[in-house]
């Protein structure tokens, strides 16, 4: 009796959480903070090339090696990936699996697309003498448009890892989450390619 008086004391002292442990909208918060904090990253980048940009050492310029045209088209696979992952988030908003599965499919293949123009150009340019050791112009180009890569390889792995999660265990509240996550990584690749699209090609090509 004493022992069971005992317990029930202890019973008393003891905390129980009454709601959930995860703050309501914590990881979109934590997550905007992580892009605000790759935003420095890349405006760094993009004042580099803005004080290297025209520091050809003798070289080849912009206006010497870029390849409108093939920009232009992975600029469009970049983007037209952005409205497909769009689609992809109402399907997972309406809790349809395989369209979700689907839309994220599409935009996987162009993400894969996109990086496998850039490896083309960067490929090009490497046996064109254009590396990124020829110039200050060329270092800064490759590391700005390179980091960018970089960061759509990764959105892409994490793609294909929501794919799997998503179809063995269905579209719950956590992994509407995730994909709400990764959807605003991936239109903030969007948005900083528009800048290097405009900034570094465009101004490139003129003289």
């Amino acid at each position: 009796m004493a022992h069971a008086q005992a317990l029930n004391e202890a019973d008393k002292d003891r905390f129980y959480l009454t709601e959930d442990h995860h703050p309501e909208n914590g990881t979109l918060l934590g997550f905007w903070i992580y892009l605000m904090s790759d935003c420095l990253i890349f405006a760094v980048l993009f004042a580099c090339y803005a004080v290297l940009g025209r520091n050809y050492a003798a070289g080849p310029s912009g206006a010497d090696l870029f390849d409108l045209p093939i920009v232009a088209v992975n600029t469009a696979l970049l983007l037209f990936s952005s409205i497909t992952y769009g689609f992809a988030m109402i399907s997972a908003q309406a809790k349809k699996v395989k369209p979700t599965l689907a839309w994220l499919a599409v935009t996987g293949l162009l993400g894969l697309g996109f990086l496998s123009l850039e490896l083309y150009e960067f490929n090009h340019l490497i046996h064109e003498g254009a590396g990124p050791q020829r110039s200050a112009f060329l270092s800064s180009f490759f590391v700005l448009v390179g980091t960018h890569g970089l960061h759509v390889t990764f959105g892409t792995i994490w793609l294909v890892t929501l794919m799997v999660q998503v179809a063995k265990r269905g579209l719950g509240v956590e992994m509407k989450r995730r994909l709400m996550c990764l959807s605003m990584f991936w239109h903030f690749l969007d948005v900083i390619w528009i800048g290097v699209f405009s900034f570094v090609y465009l101004l490139g090509v003129l003289k």
